[in-house]
């Protein structure tokens, strides 16, 4: 209990001390939602990271997919590697950091309001971040209850309490740079951890090959060693999670917004490597420990108590040092998601929604200002939320937490996207996009509560859960937003081409390298 403690004390003071030495770069608006645009690429690479995997992932997504394909679930982990980490740097880091300064949009709302030309788009899109991250976030806390309980056996709301206040601290002092400090260091954390929670379990069974032998003796409906086998008992079920929890991430604006702050082109190139091996690593390893869980409890245990009780399962035999290495590394993957997730939504509350339905310009110190106050509210929300999911059982707020990742990315990911690439993208499509992301998950929301019902083969697979429904609206979005933009081109923006000139880079050429107008004469 000693160790537990300590380690816990010396990881929030780390916090707080890097909050406070950071206030400096979050004076003005910029500085405290894009650390000022001059982020290297090992935070940058790091917050991305960070803000992609927290204790849904570790404990919720691991627990239950693990549980589902067995050690099949390790192709979760590399999916989100490289779609979600490779790809998304790849496709969208360079445009979005050149295309968002050009713009001078610090925001995802921002983003499409000046792409588009249209505060009306601005407005819609800031209400829908709000509204969707707020069951996001609060999410974050309920993979927490299990563990502290099972360390400290503290009461989840004061977990979640200590770690909201906590975590309101640093963001309200040190602004984006705090997060991306904190960041860096608790994914050296998670790096260190997962590695060495993954040989600790492993061993309790013979190591991986023992590991493996035993998963390949559990009985399965579908085949035998179907635990064990390459895509696991139900392969288009895995696909439609790696899609998620993969392609998702590029319509969500607490991701996108790190491309937003990193310093420059050449830092995109690093970041993109390194983001990659902390993916791989990360998400690969914590897909792959939950892969084992069959081998630590029972299908009984798993009715009674969730599959949230898979990886606790796991651990609870490790050594208390490592209990507290795994207690560190899940705060760290839950603080790190949290502030970004809050720092995204506050800004975006001011700037795009409060700032926009005022009348006159707010002033930066009135920005600043709001902004702090709603980095506040909406973790105080966030962690009210979490606390009467956990003592209630509200299907409700479970439902919702369900669907705000597949809302955000339906929305969001092809009008972003487009808006990068395609200049005939028309703000008639944006709309649409919105209209049609959130109204679909909408609609899953109420099968799944029971107040809908749908028939027919294919209604039934799109709302089968939100996985399904989620992958459904953003795939569908990338072919709704081209459609509408070709039927709608009278709301194609002005002066878009205005927009584009900033991928276009000068190249000066020394005329003593350039072929002078009598040579060329002469060559022809």
């Amino acid at each position: 209990m000693v160790i537990k403690i300590a380690l816990l004390v010396i990881f929030f003071a780390v916090f707080i001390a890097v909050g406070i030495s950071c206030r400096k770069n979050s004076t003005d608006v910029n500085g405290f939602v894009l650390g000022g645009r001059s982020v290297g690429p090992w935070l940058t690479a790091f917050a991305y990271g960070t803000s992609y995997f927290s204790a849904v992932i570790f404990v919720g997504y691991a627990g239950q997919f693990g549980w589902s394909f067995g050690v099949a679930s390790t192709w979760i982990g590399l999916g989100n590697a490289f779609i979600g980490s490779l790809l998304a740097w790849v496709i969208l880091g360079r445009r979005t950091r050149i295309m968002t300064q050009h713009l001078n949009s610090k925001t995802m709302p921002e983003f499409f309001g000046q792409r588009y030309d249209s505060n009306k788009l601005r407005v819609a899109a800031s209400f829908i971040t709000f509204i969707f991250l707020i069951p996001y976030t609060a999410s974050l806390f309920n993979g927490l209850s299990r563990l502290f309980r099972m360390a400290f056996n503290v009461d989840y709301a004061v977990c979640v309490i200590v770690m909201a206040v906590l975590t309101a601290i640093y963001v309200i002092i040190g602004g984006y740079m705090a997060t991306a400090v904190n960041d860096f260091i608790q994914g050296l954390v998670m790096l260190i951890g997962i590695v060495a929670v993954i040989m600790a379990v492993l061993s309790k069974n013979g190591g991986f090959m023992g590991s493996l032998k035993a998963m390949s003796e559990i009985d399965s409906d579908v085949m035998e060693g179907a635990y064990v086998s390459f895509f696991g008992p139900d392969p288009m079920y895995l696909i439609v999670v790696v899609l998620l929890t993969s392609l998702g991430t590029w319509g969500l604006p607490q991701m996108v917004g790190k491309f937003y702050a990193i310093k420059n082109e050449g830092s995109i190139k690093k970041g993109t490597f390194i983001s990659t091996f902390f993916a791989i690593i990360v998400a690969g390893g914590c897909y792959f420990l939950g892969g084992f869980g069959r081998l630590f409890t029972t299908q009984e245990a798993v009715d009674a108590n969730g599959f949230d009780s898979v990886v606790p399962s796991m651990l609870s035999g490790l050594s208390d040092v490592l209990i507290a290495v795994v207690l560190i590394l899940v705060l760290s993957a839950s603080m790190s998601t949290l502030s970004s997730l809050v720092l995204t939504s506050s800004s975006t509350l001011t700037l795009d929604f409060i700032g926009k339905m005022k009348k006159g310009e707010m002033d930066e110190k009135k920005k600043m200002l709001y902004m702090r106050i709603f980095v506040a509210v909406f973790i105080a929300l966030s962690a009210v939320i979490a606390i009467v999911q956990a003592k209630s059982r509200v299907t409700f707020i479970a439902q919702l937490m369900g669907i705000s990742w597949g809302a955000l990315s339906g929305a969001f990911l092809a009008p972003f996207l487009y808006g990068l690439y395609w200049k005939k993208a028309s703000r008639a499509s944006v709309g649409v996009s919105f209209v049609f992301g959130t109204g679909v998950m909408i609609i899953q929301l109420l099968v799944s509560l029971g107040v809908l019902s749908v028939s027919g083969p294919v209604l039934t697979f799109i709302f089968r859960n939100s996985l399904y429904s989620g992958v459904f609206t953003m795939l569908a979005s990338l072919i709704i937003v081209p459609i509408v933009s070709m039927l709608t081109q009278k709301s194609i923006p002005e002066k878009v081409d205005n927009k584009f000139d900033c991928f276009n880079a000068t190249v000066r050429v020394h005329a003593k390298n350039a072929l002078a107008d009598d040579d060329i004469e002469n060559d022809k």
